[in-house]
């Protein structure tokens, strides 16, 4: 019998992490954070982890179980949440997946097989000499022209995923794109995906104010302290909350420059998630708003007590 999984999906600052310790106080389960930064130590206000009162108890795994100088990839991430799951069913628990990237969710929850693409370490020194001869535009701009679909989810910034997607094309002849697509839909668990969804107007202010928010916690002082330990060409420097704020280090650009930036590429990051979902998963929706959330959220454990008999 196959173990049920609950995901709680939606556009950064929308509430799930609220709503995953409400499902979890109710329905006995345990919490994975899904979001692929917040397994980097000492990142606390940048990703937003929760806090210990915020909790209430509940039990969560995938937080602080890298060092910032570790990469992460989404292989990385299928395989600690395909763990804790397990390990939390052992305790008799419910496993409820928190927030998350699209494709680092679908990775997880649908077993894609990433350890089967075929490396080539050759080819991969290649492609990172190009990237410090051409630099990060050029190889982002060949990625578009043989899979365009894949450029526009990667930042050229992010060199490690670029290079990965050039590199699955020149090995195999394929695109990330079609070997995703190629891959079946099928999971090994019984997942039961609910999204959170608000008015895109709300939620940008929502988003604005959360970081203003950060930056009042201490954010740009967070961000500077691992920027002098020289880590600004790491993956986990490179997440939002934190790439932001380099130029400003560097004295290329005004702090509050800086701050515009980053709630314009958070909202940006909210629209491409709630797009991959919509597109990608199958997701039951919910609407909700500030004022009407606690109302929403009985609606919402109302229906996951049926939809967990029927499994």
């Amino acid at each position: 019998m196959k173990q049920t999984v609950i995901a709680v999906v939606g556009p950064t600052a929308v509430g799930k992490t609220k709503l995953s310790v409400e499902i979890a106080k109710a329905f006995n389960g345990e919490v994975i954070s899904g979001d692929s930064m917040q397994v980097f130590k000492g990142m606390d206000i940048g990703t937003a982890k929760i806090a210990s009162q915020e909790k209430q108890g509940i039990p969560h795994y995938m937080i602080d179980v890298k060092n910032p100088e570790e990469p992460f990839s989404v292989a990385d991430f299928q395989t600690y949440v395909q763990h804790y799951i397990k390990e939390i069913s052992s305790h008799h628990k419910l496993p409820i997946i928190a927030g998350g990237s699209g494709l680092y969710i679908q990775g997880a929850l649908y077993d894609y097989n990433f350890s089967a693409q075929p490396r080539d370490e050759a080819l991969t020194a290649k492609l990172e000499e190009e990237l410090k001869s051409e630099g990060a535009a050029s190889l982002h701009k060949h990625l578009e022209k043989i899979d365009p679909q894949q450029a526009a989810k990667i930042h050229p910034n992010n060199h490690r995923r670029v290079i990965r997607a050039l590199e699955i094309y020149e090995t195999t002849g394929k695109t990330m794109t079609e070997y995703q697509n190629e891959q079946v839909l099928e999971s090994p668990y019984n997942p039961i995906l609910i999204g959170l969804e608000m008015d895109r107007e709300l939620l940008y202010d929502r988003i604005n104010r959360r970081v203003d928010e950060m930056v009042q916690d201490g954010l740009v002082a967070e961000a500077e302290f691992f920027y002098q330990k020289g880590l600004e060409e790491y993956q986990s420097m490179k997440g939002i909350g934190y790439k932001e704020f380099i130029p400003y280090f560097e004295n290329r650009q005004s702090l509050e420059e800086s701050i515009n930036i980053l709630k314009r590429n958070s909202r940006r990051y909210a629209k491409r998630q709630y797009t991959w979902f919509r597109n990608k998963l199958n997701v039951v929706w919910y609407d909700i708003t500030p004022s009407t959330a606690e109302e929403r959220f009985r609606n919402i454990l109302g229906d996951l007590a049926g939809m967990l008999k029927k499994k």
